[in-house]
């Protein structure tokens, strides 16, 4: 099983870890939601469950909860910018369609 990130989202990922002052990675996580049935849930990870599976990839901790860890398996974050629009972006080899404005996915 593998979380990997791009150059760019472990950048995103360091910087807001130092500018915030503490935090220990990212944690990724998908919850039953959107068009197409889920959706990825990012936030900053504070601390590590017992549960929590810990991914390292470019000295970035990827945190994920034991429930989402088949879904996210082999997936790969990246960091875009387009014009004033920023978001990090997955590529889930697992997902066989994405919504229109691509906000969630199925399996």
């Amino acid at each position: 099983m593998t979380v990997s990130l791009t150059i760019a989202a472990a950048d995103r990922v360091r910087t807001f870890l130092e500018t915030r002052g503490h935090g220990v990675g990212l944690r990724l996580a998908i919850k039953r939601t959107g068009c197409s049935g889920y959706a990825y849930v990012v936030n900053y990870a504070d601390a590590i469950a017992a549960d929590d599976t810990v991914f390292e990839d470019q000295g970035i901790k990827v945190v994920v909860p034991a429930d989402s860890l088949e879904w996210v398996d082999g997936t790969e974050v990246d960091f875009v910018r387009h014009g004033l629009n920023e978001a990090f972006k997955f590529r889930n080899p697992r997902a066989k369609s994405e919504c229109g404005c691509g906000e969630s996915f199925s399996f």
